[in-house]
């Protein structure tokens, strides 16, 4: 069991690593790229929940960005793929 949850502490700190080094800085909401690095190399698990609740982008449910306007169904090409 012990075994198990560190297992999965460690493959969520390197998710959590690799997530961060691929952000973009701009589209961090709260502090520098560096500090978050650091950061999750030197506390684990810790840097990394924060990132997930502070540091990560929000994003949409489908994990797209946000679309800057409304396309209406009838021009929107995936909702016309889907038919």
């Amino acid at each position: 069991m012990i075994k198990f949850v560190l297992i999965a502490i460690i493959i969520f700190d390197i998710y959590a690593f690799i997530d961060c080094a691929m952000t973009p800085q701009e589209k961090i909401r709260k502090g520098p790229k560096w500090a978050w690095i650091l950061g999750m190399l030197l506390l684990d698990p810790f840097a990394s929940i924060a990132w997930f609740i502070f540091g990560r982008p929000k994003r949409n449910g489908n994990g797209r960005q946000r679309p800057g306007r409304i396309i209406p169904p009838d021009d929107n090409p995936d909702f016309l793929r889907k038919l």
